[in-house]
């Protein structure tokens, strides 16, 4: 019906380049829909399977929703067109239904909708049968065309615009004649809806017996045939018909000119531009011609009632969008989605309730042509991102001719109506973005997945090859955690630092052997916990018998290229007095490691102790449990966790089912060592071993008896447990910058401070003179230093009076502290390296009386502060001892707020210059 106007207005040559344009965008469309359908095995669901599988569930459900609703309303609009040709028969013969206009058009569209939905509900074999008989009607009709321009037209047949074959016809409808307001692409848009069934095939994947072959065969000869056959009929068409007819009978003298001449009647009414019934004139049969008609429109509804319903029964299946799951069953052994046949039917009866639809064809078109551009951009993708998993075994496809068949369907769909090809990419772009929101559970291996390894890949790579500087410096932060859910206030400050700036990794060093599948349960839990407090860390597990060993080499492991840590925060190992002797060593040992490494080191102390094990997330110990859990003792306030006297795991348990939460044979993994044990206070908690708690299989609580079931009540949640997570009240953040370390010192609380739940916070900057005089330069210096640096601050705090000898007090606090650790210097016998000899405390006497001195000065100035930073001594195992190390610890932060140790590694992290 349209392709007699396109020859009108744009002539043989450029109508058969219309044709052959259109063809090109289906033939590379097909050519990327051939590549994704043979690379596996292809399911039901058609375009959305494909699309889904290779872009993902964002692109494949927006794709999937608007094409379902597409050949929904599609339906409506074959069925319309079917309706107005049998509405003109009956006018031809004074006949009508009801008033022979809109209202027949409904009556005729919804009997025919009602109609086809029971051949689609019998079954596809049916609709198969179906299919076949219309095509058999079809190829008569266009036979009959063919014959009919074979025979010489009668009079009357000339007078409407049919005059045979003529060369000087064919020559003079050989160009175009554009009327006002056509053009070459809003003839080719009128056009190309003629050529959108490619994916008829595609979308019945689920019932073709081999989806692999019979796509890429059956569209291929599809596009062949009706490109050849519309190239054919536009040349027949334009060598027997004129443009313009007035339907002035051939009588009294008139001639062919006459007929031509539109002024003789005030118009024309007939010819290639004006009468859409050429074709049905040139036919040896008309009333074949119109079954032709028939058999193309229900054809192609019949077509669409069973593409959309299955199309949408897929996407139900994979819940990409809530709600629409009473969609996804199936019936019989085909598995038909009979519910999905009566939506679509109720769509369609909506829409021929509406009668006029001219203004819905052009978004339908345009819901089409989004779908093609996504299937070329979905072979394109999957190629560029060089996915080994992309192996297809269809060859004869090229990812540079999908990336232009893509931009081809983008341009056709702006020309043939760009208002609608913005309503199409705000709808595929709102359904995209909803779904990225919901984030479905599903893992479908797609290209983006692919494409997001090798961006990752070569942002590294690029990484690389950039040189340090000192405006580009981030803490990238290593916190030795243990499993982080049992510290998330360690956890949360270090995020506190790093929050959309820097890398933080959560470290992990255990003693104990672990099955693959156990340290990927270990790892999985501890990434789910990550992820749901929401914290953008990645979470590294060593294996190790020596802790100090383990540590040592994470230190030198953990990340990749420049994305390594070059910072280091432990916990305060709070129970140094009471705890094995060897963890106190072992503590002090990774200082010095992390120290020699060339690292930063921060010890943070808060006031409530880091470990918060017994109340960890049921769901996180269910996940790795899956049995009795050995008896662990764990060394409070920062020791490491060691097995009881059995030294083994029971073996009555296994892990093959660890990650699966389910019982069986193999031991569950251990808890791991960890620095930073919880500090406690004076409490009988800190005296006495904290005991991990029981890790029980969610099989065993499943399986028991209500009343059997372990109903211990759950410990109220310590509000600290969350600290750092909520804002932080009004006050200031002192920060004592002690020595020159480059600069670590400053900058951490100053990045803390741009946090939202630190931005009440004030910086208060304290540092030293060594003499009174010099106070009003120094302050001078260091406040003119920081606004060079542009950090914000709001007191600057020089303190003279350093030198000065401690109190009488604080010294014999210091030295009740250090009682158990003290010995006398005697040659004769062999002295463990950890205690404190007279001659060590001699050397160190200045040191210790200068952090006794910076206790009572942090005791006046800091105590209600809402954290204090200050610059960390450096540990010499040389001269210092790892019990006086501690010694000096404690006297520093005990009795204070939260308090963050740090040293840098001399590397500047501040710089004057833009």
């Amino acid at each position: 019906l349209r392709l007699s106007w396109v020859v009108g207005q744009a002539g043989i040559g450029l109508g058969s380049g219309i044709v052959i344009l259109a063809s090109i965008v289906t033939m590379l469309t097909t050519l990327s829909m051939s590549a994704i359908c043979t690379n596996g095995e292809v399911r039901g669901g058609g375009t959305y399977y494909m699309i889904s599988r290779s872009l993902g569930p964002e692109f494949g459900g927006s794709i999937g929703l608007i094409f379902s609703l597409a050949n929904a309303v599609a339906i409506a609009l074959y069925v319309v067109g079917f309706s107005e040709t049998v509405r003109d028969l009956c006018k031809q013969h004074g006949t009508f239904i009801v008033d022979g206009g809109l209202n027949d058009i409904r009556i005729v569209s919804g009997v025919t909708v009602i109609v086809l939905l029971g051949i689609a509900i019998i079954g596809t074999e049916w609709e198969s049968k179906a299919q076949m008989v219309l095509l058999v009607i079809l190829l008569v009709a266009m036979v009959d065309f063919v014959v009919g321009a074979m025979i010489p037209p009668s009079s009357a047949e000339q007078s409407k615009g049919y005059f045979g074959w003529s060369s000087t016809l064919a020559l003079e409808n050989f160009g175009p004649n554009f009327q006002e307001g056509e053009n070459f692409f809003t003839v080719f848009a009128v056009y190309f809806p003629a050529a959108t069934g490619i994916l008829a095939g595609a979308n019945i994947s689920g019932d073709l017996a081999d989806p692999q072959t019979s796509i890429p065969k059956g569209t291929y000869l599809a596009i062949i045939v009706t490109t050849i056959s519309y190239v054919f009929f536009a040349v027949v068409a334009g060598c027997v018909a004129v443009r313009e007819a007035n339907g002035l009978p051939l009588v009294n003298g008139t001639t062919h000119e006459d007929v031509r001449n539109c002024t003789l009647t005030g118009g024309c009414e007939y010819g290639l531009l004006f009468d859409s019934q050429v074709m049905e004139l040139v036919s040896a049969f008309g009333p074949l011609v119109y079954a032709g008609i028939f058999a193309a429109t229900l054809s192609s509804a019949l077509a669409s009632l069973v593409s959309a319903p299955k199309v949408f029964q897929a996407l139900c299946k994979d819940r990409i969008f809530p709600h629409i799951e009473v969609f996804a069953k199936g019936y019989g052994k085909s598995n038909e989605p009979r519910r999905g046949y009566l939506l679509a039917c109720a769509i369609a009866l909506g829409c021929v309730a509406i009668g006029e639809l001219n203004a819905i064809a052009p978004i339908i078109s345009n819901f089409f042509m989004a779908a093609y551009a996504l299937i070329n951009f979905s072979c394109f993708h999957a190629s560029y991102a060089k996915s080994p998993g992309f192996r297809p075994a269809f060859k004869y496809y090229n990812m540079w001719l999908s990336l232009i068949g893509a931009m081809l369907c983008v341009f056709v769909m702006f020309i043939m109506n760009w208002q609608t090809a913005l309503i199409t990419f705000a709808v595929v772009l709102g359904l995209y973005i909803y779904i990225s929101y919901r984030k479905p559970d599903v893992n479908w291996g797609s290209s983006t997945q692919a494409q997001i390894y090798k961006d990752a890949l070569n942002s590294v790579y690029r990484l690389q090859t950039v040189q340090e500087h000192v405006k580009n410096y981030r803490p990238q932060i290593l916190v030795l955690t243990g499993d982080p859910s049992h510290r998330p206030p360690l956890v949360d400050f270090a995020y506190s630092i790093t929050k959309k700036l820097s890398l933080l990794i959560c470290g992990n060093v255990t003693p104990h052997r672990l099955t693959y599948r156990s340290r990927t349960a270990l790892t999985n839990r501890a990434n789910a916990w990550l992820e749901r407090r929401k914290i953008k860390a990645f979470y590294t597990l060593i294996r190790d018998e020596d802790f100090t060993h383990g540590v040592r080499s994470m230190l030198q492991s953990a990340g990749l290229g420049k994305l390594r840590p070059n910072v280091v925060m432990i916990g305060y190992k709070s129970d140094w007095q009471t705890c094995e002797p060897q963890d106190v060593l072992r503590y002090f040992t990774v200082i010095h490691d992390v120290l020699d490494l060339y690292m930063s080191v921060c010890i943070l102390r808060l006031p409530e102790g880091h470990d918060y094990s017994e109340y960890a997330d049921q769901d996180s110990m269910l996940l790795a449990a899956n049995g009795k859990k050995t008896d662990m003792l764990a060394v409070p306030g920062g020791g490491i966790e060691r097995e009881n006297s059995s030294g083994a795991f029971p073996r009555n348990i296994s892990s093959a089912q660890l990650s699966m939460g389910g019982s069986s044979r193999e031991p569950s993994p251990p808890s791991t060592p960890h620095l930073g044990r919880a500090a406690q206070g004076n409490s009988a908690a800190e005296r006495a071993p904290l005991a991990e708690p029981e890790l029980v299989p969610s099989s065993v609580v499943v399986n028991l008896p209500p009343q059997e079931t372990p109903n211990d009540e759950p410990k109220e949640m310590p509000q600290s447990i969350n600290q750092f997570l909520r804002k932080q009240r009004k006050g200031t953040i002192d920060v004592w910058w002690l020595y020159d370390d480059g600069g670590l010192t400053m900058l951490i609380p100053y990045l803390l401070t741009t946090r939202n739940n630190w931005s009440g916070c004030k910086l208060r900057v304290f540092s030293l003179a060594n003499k009174k005089e010099e106070l009003d330069r120094e302050q001078r210096n260091m406040a003119s230093l920081l606004s060079k640096f542009r950090i914000e601050y709001s007191d600057v705090t020089v303190i003279p009076d350093i030198v000065r000898p401690p109190a009488e007090s604080s010294k014999r606090e210091f030295e009740e502290l250090i009682r158990k650790w003290r010995r006398t210097d005697d040659c004769e016998v062999e002295h463990d390296p950890l205690e404190i000899s007279d001659s060590e405390m001699l050397a160190l006497k200045d040191k210790t009386y200068r952090h006794l001195r910076l206790r009572e000065l942090l005791q006046k100035h800091s105590k209600n502060a809402t954290l204090v930073a200050m610059t960390l001594p450096m540990p010499r195992k040389s001269t210092c001892s790892a019990s006086m190390y501690m010694a000096w610890l404690e006297t520093l932060t005990r009795d204070l707020p939260p308090f963050l140790l740090i040293r840098g590694n001399q590397t500047s992290v501040l710089t004057f210059y833009s």
